[in-house]
């Protein structure tokens, strides 16, 4: 079994300690540096042992979790990349590319950088993984082990894909509340308590995406199969249609890539 250490201790990173414990994972093989004591006390909450630094987290470790929030994730593995080995590095500080990590790193790290997303809070997370040269198919293996523990996981073949990843599942989870959100509303202005508005939509959210899921059809065919000529379902995808909601959905996705692309150059 790997050991892990993770530097930082913040919601994602929790996120992945709990689904690596919750999988059988022995908590004795994790450990974790964060200066903020609430999260200090939180990883502590889940059974591992803080280090007292981010030097001493990483000492003897398989794996090296880079957790700490993009603004200072270059500063924090330059001033401990000489207590770096041969350990597997992952990366889920959004933005920061992979060059630019390993320029901070001994040569021939094995780096990993990914894109996970929040429901990884609930185990439900949708990671997009790339590898730097020097991963191997063992540590690839190791990777989709660790970050499987929340979630899905997948390998894009180009760094440049995870800008489009960010817009699709990073940034995705929003644009799905944002629809509840709308949906809700409309239920409370055409009468329904805003109790049974939510229970209504979240229950209808769920149900549609594990249709999705389970389905041997795409959406495209599941939506056609539900639309029945004349009916309610129809006046409602002809107003959206009507309104170009295809269009702003791509539009949007769009504006989310170009400006992961402005973050990724600083």
């Amino acid at each position: 079994m790997s050991s892990i250490a993770f530097l930082g201790a913040g919601n994602i990173a929790q996120a992945i300690m709990g689904g690596l414990i919750e999988n059988g994972f022995g908590v004795n093989n994790l450990t974790t540096y964060d200066p903020s004591e609430v999260c200090r006390e939180k990883a502590s909450s889940l059974g591992l042992r803080p280090a007292d630094s981010n030097e001493d987290a990483i000492a003897g470790v398989d794996i090296v979790m880079l957790c700490v929030k993009p603004n200072v994730v270059l500063t924090v593995i330059e001033s401990i990349s000489s207590s770096f080995g041969n350990q597997l590095v992952i990366s889920v500080a959004a933005g920061i590319t992979v060059t630019s990590i390993l320029d901070k790193l001994p040569e021939n790290t094995a780096l990993v950088r990914c894109m996970p997303n929040t429901p990884a809070l609930v185990q439900a997370g949708m990671t997009a993984m790339y590898a730097s040269a020097a991963v191997t198919a063992r540590q690839k293996a190791m990777a989709e082990e660790v970050l499987g523990a929340v979630g899905q996981t997948l390998w894009v073949e180009q760094e440049a894909d995870l800008d489009a990843v960010t817009a699709i599942s990073g940034s995705g989870p929003a644009y799905f509340f944002l629809m509840m959100e709308s949906m809700i509303n409309a239920g409370i202005s055409e009468g329904l308590s805003s109790e049974v508005a939510q229970q209504l939509v979240l229950q209808t959210a769920l149900g549609a995406a594990k249709m999705a899921i389970e389905s041997p059809l795409n959406p495209q065919a599941l939506r056609e199969q539900v639309t029945s000529p004349g009916g309610t379902t129809q006046a409602a995808i002809e107003h959206l249609q009507s309104c170009n909601y295809v269009t702003i959905v791509s539009d949007a996705v769009r504006a989310a890539r170009i400006r992961s692309i402005e973050l990724s150059k600083g």
